[in-house]
């Protein structure tokens, strides 16, 4: 399904917008945004890659605390660099885009916080998640104790089996509780 012409054509276009929550409008300034950041030289590949690097540049992206995660989780690189193709980018703006269901943000949104990708969120997992949220410096870190304390909340509010871990189902009952998710996870072009 590579394209690398400057121009998509009619059928990919369509099945584009058959395969995401994107409209042809959308899909088209994908394409262009996509075409920027590769190389001249990558313009040629039948299916090209965009570094994680130069997909961090995108100004949507570049303040987001997950931006690195967002790449690796959309990636289908063989390599687990982060890079993407031009599906991977659309996949990407298909699950932040408005019109994404609350079962497909929230899966996203799950497997983005899943640092260690091991299909349940942990202590370790929780804590990379909110020192993502309030920054990793020593006037913003949480102390030991207060980090304790919030992560042991977390799991007391989400863990419903109480096995130590938030899993997908849990995670997705906690989200279903928050009017403002959908708004809040997406990133618009």
């Amino acid at each position: 399904m590579g394209t690398t012409a400057s121009q998509l054509r009619k059928d990919l276009l369509s099945e584009y917008q058959e395969l995401t929550f994107l409209t042809k409008q959308e899909i088209i300034l994908a394409h262009k945004r996509f075409s920027e950041l590769l190389s001249k030289e990558d313009r040629n590949v039948p299916t090209p890659r965009v570094p994680m690097e130069k997909v961090l540049s995108l100004p949507e992206l570049k303040s987001n605390p997950f931006r690195k995660r967002i790449c690796h989780v959309f990636s289908t690189s063989d390599m687990k660099d982060g890079s993407l193709t031009f599906e991977d980018f659309l996949d990407l703006l298909s699950a932040f885009s408005d019109s994404a269901t609350l079962e497909i943000k929230s899966h996203y949104a799950f497997r983005i916080f899943d640092f260690d990708d091991d299909g349940t969120l942990d202590g370790g997992d929780l804590e990379k998640l909110v020192n993502c949220l309030t920054g990793e410096t020593d006037d913003t870190r949480l102390t030991t104790e207060e980090m304790r304390q919030l992560i042991s909340n977390i799991l007391e509010e989400s863990d419903i089996d109480k096995d130590g871990t938030v899993n997908l189902s849990e995670f997705q009952h906690v989200i279903s509780r928050s009017p403002d998710f959908v708004s809040s996870f997406k990133i618009v072009l």
